[in-house]
């Protein structure tokens, strides 16, 4: 049974006022027919990672013919993946570049139109600079209006996906742009071909408490799967547009960062496979599992990664918290070290299982530098090599004996405490040589 939960209101304010978005569409015509091949209407393998268990993925398979949409709007695309209480079978295709940033009649949106209650960020950072605010947390009327800048952007951007959907890009130019996608306490969806660029947020946060130095922290993942069930992202692209966050300036010494994450898995998300996917250039890019404290994520979490192309990195690809994570056959180019942190985060009471994943090691990087233990205590590899830079060849590596070389103070260990078993996709590492040139949008 799928779970059904109250959707919320479409509303947008602008300028201290609320603007309802009326929004009609109208399904995709019987000709020509959008999916010639029936894309939209396959379901993930038997067999293929965690989420082919329990009921298995199958999305909009089951769609009827008036439940199929192909749409060009921000506000159709809104309407089209109906919304948490929304279970009815539905395949929406999307065409061309779809940008959240944009009003109900097609006019763009800047950070300034969500700004309300006198928010600058000029006046933002001369008040709550550290040499004249000090190092106390930031509050007063210009937090204030900093937050309720920030809901409006929020009720324009976010997008919430009902069950039993999938969301499939036409062609190999689908991009959606600016949009917080939540796939939230919803069961059975797929994702596949489609880009997801710079889902920025207009007004981050300055928190002079987060670590020695204070932090700027931003909302918005591009795709945030929370309290979800059988899921499959398949063949998408994540990148950060124009928007680099290599370029971003810098405000009281740390980076203003306005990125969240690619796609981060949470909150007892469940049987979710992650496969063919071009995660480009973030720092931190992927969570499995959001805190330290959520225990109620025990038992939850089971998560293949498998072919995936993980390109330039930070961190977080991913970084996981109490889940069985299967992360294997991915392809990791690992580069610049003045933005690179780590691959694989072993959190608390993570059990990830790494197998036949290369690692492309670029300027200098040291394979012990690939895992951080973030209080795990263990993780299962075997198979994983390491691509010789300029020489072609491929190199076993033993990471958890180059990790505890390296970080003598934070080891680990390689207890097994479960297996995989569903591994139909498994392939021998020498056979993922070519994945860069086989994933992400425009390869279905």
């Amino acid at each position: 049974m799928r779970r059904s939960t109250p959707r919320p209101t479409l509303a947008l304010a602008l300028a201290g006022s609320v603007l309802l978005a009326a929004t009609s569409f109208t399904p995709a015509a019987a000709e020509p027919d959008p999916d010639p091949r029936g894309i939209g209407r396959q379901t993930l393998p038997e067999g293929d990672g965690w989420g082919s268990a329990g009921y298995g993925t199958t999305g909009g398979s089951e769609a009827a013919p008036e439940d199929v949409y192909v749409v060009s709007t921000f506000e159709d695309f809104r309407a089209a993946v109906g919304g948490k209480d929304d279970d009815t079978p539905r395949i929406v295709y999307v065409q061309g570049t779809i940008d959240a940033n944009t009003s109900a009649d097609g006019t763009p949106l800047t950070c300034a139109d969500y700004a309300v209650d006198g928010y600058t960020l000029e006046e933002y950072l001369e008040t709550y600079d550290p040499e004249e605010w000090g190092w106390e947390d930031v509050e007063g009327p210009l937090e204030d209006a900093r937050l309720a800048s920030a809901a409006v952007q929020e009720a324009q951007i976010r997008v919430e996906v009902g069950s039993n959907t999938t969301i499939l890009g036409l062609g190999d130019d689908a991009v959606l742009t600016g949009v917080n996608l939540r796939v939230y306490d919803v069961d059975n969806v797929i994702l596949r071909n489609l880009t997801f660029s710079d889902t920025h947020d207009c007004f981050p946060g300055w928190d002079p408490g987060d670590g020695d130095s204070g932090n700027w922290n931003s909302e918005y993942d591009q795709v945030e799967v929370s309290g979800a069930t059988n899921v499959w992202v398949d063949h998408n692209t994540f990148n950060d547009g124009d928007n680099p966050g290599t370029e971003l300036p810098e405000h009281f010494g740390r980076k203003y960062e306005v990125h969240d994450g690619l796609l981060d898995i949470v909150r007892e998300t469940d049987l979710v496979t992650v496969s063919r996917n071009h995660f480009d250039g973030r720092d931190k890019a992927m969570l499995l599992g959001n805190s330290d404290g959520r225990t109620t994520d025990r038992g939850y979490l089971r998560v293949t990664w498998r072919h995936n192309h993980f390109d330039g990195l930070g961190e977080r690809a991913p970084r996981v918290r109490y889940g069985q994570v299967h992360v294997h056959n991915n392809y990791y180019t690992v580069r610049d070290p003045d933005h690179f942190g780590y691959s694989l985060g072993v959190g608390v009471e993570s059990h990830l299982y790494a197998e036949n994943n290369i690692f492309d090691l670029h300027d200098g990087i040291g394979a012990g530098e690939l895992l951080y233990n973030w209080g795990g205590t263990d993780i299962v590899e075997r198979g994983n090599v390491l691509l010789s830079e300029g020489k072609g060849r491929l190199n076993p590596v033993d990471l958890v004996a180059e990790h505890n070389a390296l970080f003598p103070d934070r080891t680990l260990g390689t207890e097994l405490t479960w297996v995989p078993q569903f591994t139909a996709e498994a392939e021998p590492v020498h056979a993922v040589r070519g994945l860069p040139r086989e994933v992400g949008t425009g390869r279905l």
